[in-house]
């Protein structure tokens, strides 16, 4: 067993691709030793600004020898009346065996011939020489980038190539055009702590052998010493470092030796919105904002990769920048707040939302006529759907301030700001910030009706236009992240709890809409199987439901399971909650033998679904008194269902379905048991009529019959 290293030197890596290139090697790397049967004991995976590398701990120096089965031509193209063709012989001559050593064995296309064959394993020094270009030039990303006059692609140039099996080099060569760049066990260090190239003797000696050179290539050290840092620089300073994941990574990517610096800026600067300056330090330069309780200081934490003990040049260097940077914010912020919100709308008119889909302006329209449309489905007052149109009118008129033009990130945050500054009501300056929400996987909600159905009517609009220019989303090319936009439509009205009938909503929508590219009918109906997509996918990973749970109460190609879904969101995520609860509970296993029973022998009948009418029974043709039962069980049924539907009070029909159980035991495997197909088509029919009453009795809750027993 030996330890193998591999380092490739680059100049400085883009942040985002140090931490994707490791996760593309952890996904691969297994795999391929796997496949050559070279699986070592351990992989180790490193990586910095200046390097990826990965250590293979307990490799086997070889591969073990093997025998493995060459499938050879069709036993009918090999053998002719019991005798070996010239093909059977060619290809045992060309293995290396003889006709006498093929055997037969069945495929899943048919017969073949097969050749058992010992191959002996190769050294692991030959085998890696052929994978390490592989797992380097494998790599995937944006914006590679060619260097010299090769054809290399890489995001950055590679400069140096460690490969140790132990203390032995593995001869490696990255030929690009007229560069090389071959292996060896030097590697380099710090750039401005260590300038001097670093020797490792073997490999188990790398982690040691680059910390001495001011280097630490675990990004998982690294990130624990950027937090136990930037918590004492802030620390002392009275504060608490304000550290978003997102920024942390990036910034542990951008680093070879971490030190926290506490950089100072001035207080009259707090005057700004803080998310103007927690915007302008982390956006732009990287630093993590200081606050004590909810309030900022004045202050921040940067993370340096030079000298430590240049800390108060580094520090005075990053004060003099955020100083620039706020002051420019500053300037902004005045300058935007000397016209009202309503005042900017005219310049909306000058930015396109979409080519064929006119201005950002027209758009705002657009909003606001969807979102009369939600108002009146909820019945909310005429002091409600005035504050709605304001902040639909006013809700992208941030977009063309000059803060927003500079942070686009803070669009709706300005918005909400600069129209409390006007004297706009609270609840308008809310909406407009919390229409934009949730901005992405994991976000806040937003909390306002009046936010919730701008919200809504933003996301319907985007959602209607893309679709109706037949810009759909295929596979995981989405570019106007309208998967994301109706995750959110469902979402709000799950977490409001708002009584919207979507499906009449969307028609409502398509219907109003102007120079359509797409047949309505057709748009309609693209929409439709969207957001049924988005219920099933929100339904199963986002409230655990299970898979056939989710059938149950969607349908499979069910359009009466469908309409129903659409037109109540509320009612369907509750029944399908009520479901896995009653999974969990075992309550399910308790009628579920008698509902999908009846139901599969009511699919043989002509009972419509939607009938609950013990009307449609005849007694008359009773021939069992378990027929006279079950018609009995269920007259008593019928209130609890109704009451049940009423209420929407699932667990009294489930109650009703378990009461009924015994008695429709007894009417298929009783004493008095009945032949549902009895050969008098009446009889056979007013039979089946029963089970279809029990069946639809169920379907208010879910179709059986797509619930899967465990």
């Amino acid at each position: 067993m030996v330890t193998f290293l591999l380092e490739v030197g680059t100049e400085e890596l883009p942040a985002s691709f140090v931490k994707d290139a490791l996760r593309q090697w952890q996904a691969r790397i297994p795999v391929s030793l796997n496949e050559v049967y070279l699986s070592p004991d351990s992989i180790e995976y490193y990586a910095t600004p200046r390097r990826l590398a990965l250590l293979l701990h307990g490799l086997p120096n070889q591969q073990a020898d093997r025998i493995e089965a060459v499938k050879g031509p069709a036993a009918q193209a090999a053998f002719k009346d019991g005798k070996p063709t010239k093909a059977a012989e060619g290809f045992a001559r060309s293995r290396g065996g003889s006709v006498a050593d093929l055997e037969l064995r069945t495929t899943d296309k048919g017969e073949f011939v097969f050749l058992r064959q010992q191959i002996a394993g190769r050294p692991a020094a030959e085998i890696l020489s052929e994978l390490v270009p592989q797992w380097i030039f494998g790599l995937e990303g944006k914006r590679f980038m060619r260097w010299g006059d090769g054809d290399l692609r890489f995001p950055r140039p590679v400069r140096w190539l460690v490969a140790l099996l132990d203390e032995a080099v593995l001869p490696l060569t990255i030929q690009n055009g007229a560069e090389s760049c071959t292996s060896d066990r030097v590697s380099q260090g710090h750039r401005v702590l260590h300038p001097q190239p670093v020797s490792i003797d073997t490999a188990a000696d790398y982690l040691e052998a680059l910390r001495a050179a001011s280097v630490e290539v675990d990004p998982a050290v690294r990130q624990r010493l950027i937090l136990a840092q930037a918590a004492a620089a802030a620390k002392s300073v009275g504060g608490e470092a304000v550290i978003n994941p997102d920024l942390l990574e990036e910034v542990r990517d951008l680093v070879e030796f971490p030190t926290a610096v506490v950089g100072k800026f001035d207080a009259e600067f707090l005057a700004l919105p803080a998310e103007v300056i927690t915007t302008e330090m982390e956006s732009h330069q990287r630093y993590f904002p200081v606050q004590k309780g909810a309030e900022l200081l004045p202050y921040f934490v940067t993370i340096s990769n030079g000298d430590p003990a240049k800390a108060a040049l580094i520090a005075a260097g990053n004060e003099r920048v955020i100083r620039a940077r706020l002051s420019d914010g500053k300037y902004f912020f005045d300058l935007d707040r000397k016209q009202p919100l309503e005042d900017y709308l005219p310049r909306l008119e000058t930015v396109t939302f979409q080519a064929d889909l006119g201005s950002v302006r027209a758009k705002v329209e657009r909003i606001q006529s969807i979102a009369d449309l939600i108002a009146e489905q909820l019945q909310l007052s005429a002091e409600s759907r005035q504050a709605i149109q304001r902040a639909a009118l006013l809700c992208k008129a941030d977009l063309v301030t000059q803060m927003v033009g500079e942070f686009p990130e803070l669009q709706g945050v300005m918005g909400q700001k600069y129209a409390i500054s006007a004297g706009e009501s609270p609840e308008v300056a809310t909406a407009i910030f919390e229409h934009y929400l949730p901005r992405g996987a994991g976000d806040q909600l937003p909390q306002s009706l009046t936010g919730q159905v701008v919200g809504l009517a933003d996301r319907l609009d985007t959602l209607s236009g893309i679709f109706s220019l037949g810009m759909l989303p295929s596979g995981s090319s989405d570019p106007f992240a309208l998967r994301r936009a109706a995750n959110a439509v469902v979402n709000i009205i799950w977490a409001a709890n708002l009584g919207l009938n979507l499906d009449q909503l969307l028609s409502q929508v398509v219907a109003q809409a102007a120079q359509l590219k797409t047949e309505p009918a057709q748009l309609l109906s693209q929409l439709r199987d969207f957001f049924l997509q988005r219920l099933r996918t929100l339904l199963q990973d986002e409230r655990s439901v299970d898979y056939d749970l989710v059938n149950a109460v969607l349908g499979e190609n069910d359009p009466e399971a469908q309409d129903r879904g659409l037109q109540d969101l509320l009612d369907l995520r509750d029944r399908a909650e009520f479901l896995q609860q009653l999974r969990q509970s075992g309550q399910l296993d308790a009628i579920y033998e008698t509902v999908n029973r009846a139901s599969r022998l009511a699919a043989q009948g002509d009972l419509d679904t939607a009938q609950l009418d013990p009307a449609l029974i005849q007694p008359q043709l009773f021939q069992q008194p378990s027929e006279q039962a079950f018609y009995t069980a269920l007259l008593q049924l019928l209130p609890q269902t109704q009451a049940a539907r009423a209420e929407r009070d699932y667990q009294k029909l489930v109650n009703g379905l378990a009461e009924i159980a015994p008695v429709v035991s007894q009417f298929f495997d009783g004493s008095e048991s009945v032949m549902v197909m009895d050969k008098n088509l009446e009889i056979r029919r007013n039979r089946l009529n029963l089970l279809g009453l029990l069946r639809n009795h169920a379907r208010l809750l879910a179709d059986f019959g797509a619930i899967v027993k465990a």
